[in-house]
């Protein structure tokens, strides 16, 4: 954030608590201590989400994807063992620096969906996938019994946005993650990772066009645009192409 400082970060360090890796700005811890207030308070994550809305007014419904609490892990190798860490760790401390042989999202697998998120698919004119982490972003909020199912049953078109370009993540380090899970970091890969089962359309960038014929034969529309976030002009044109690609496949 602009102007921000960072006070209780160094008062930490200098008593010694807290990881020194990971970084947060005064104005965040703000966020944080509220957050951890109303959770520890007794306030479901979703009325939690709903304050925060209150205070930021995003101009959008926002939704967690569960109450329940799921933290996703990281099996890495550490002078010669194999253990699991934080994927905050993982992504902050180590960087991605070390080869990730599995992700999981621990507590996944008995969360059930926040109130309203399967309502919301349900109604939903179009559902976009946005150029996050296919493993640890979108791929944890799928890992939730009953999201994936609504989205595929939602009958309505189900659009993606790659976060690959030109064969590498756009932002952060998706391909360690993706090798994780056997999937290549390409365009096409990844739409073939959520597959045709769940995608109807798929927008790759404009250098990757290449790769259209491809997913399309998985049985997936195709089209090649921009999807440079370079500004926020440049990402209302990447919306608008998500949106007529929905409408190409409800035509």
């Amino acid at each position: 954030r602009a102007d921000e400082t960072f006070h209780v970060k160094e008062e930490l360090a200098a008593y010694g608590v807290g990881p020194g890796w990971f970084g947060l700005g005064d104005r965040d811890f703000a966020t944080h201590i509220v957050r951890t207030q109303m959770l520890a308070a007794g306030y479901p994550l979703s009325a939690v989400t709903e304050a925060l809305c209150d205070r930021w007014k995003p101009g959008v419904r926002l939704l967690p994807m569960s109450d329940d609490r799921v933290e996703t892990h990281v099996a890495v190798d550490v002078d010669g063992e194999r253990k699991a860490v934080h994927f905050q760790e993982y992504w902050v401390r180590l960087r991605a620096s070390v080869d990730a042989h599995a992700v999981v999202p621990v507590g996944a697998e008995q969360a059930k969906p926040a109130p309203g998120v399967l309502e919301a698919i349900a109604e939903a004119d179009v559902v976009l996938f946005p150029p996050s982490n296919p493993v640890v972003s979108i791929g944890t909020i799928l890992a939730v019994p009953g999201i994936r199912e609504a989205i595929a049953d939602a009958g309505v078109p189900v659009v993606g946005l790659s976060p690959i370009v030109g064969g590498a993540p756009v932002r952060g380090m998706a391909d360690k993650v993706l090798a994780a899970v056997g999937v290549e970091a390409t365009a096409a890969a990844v739409a073939a990772h959520y597959g045709s089962g769940l995608l109807d359309g798929w927008l790759v960038d404009t250098v990757d066009a290449g790769v259209a014929a491809e997913v399309e034969a998985a049985g997936i529309r195709c089209r090649a645009v921009p999807l440079m976030m370079t500004d926020l002009d440049a990402t209302a044109a990447m919306a608008r192409e998500a949106l007529a690609l929905a409408e190409e496949v409800r035509g």
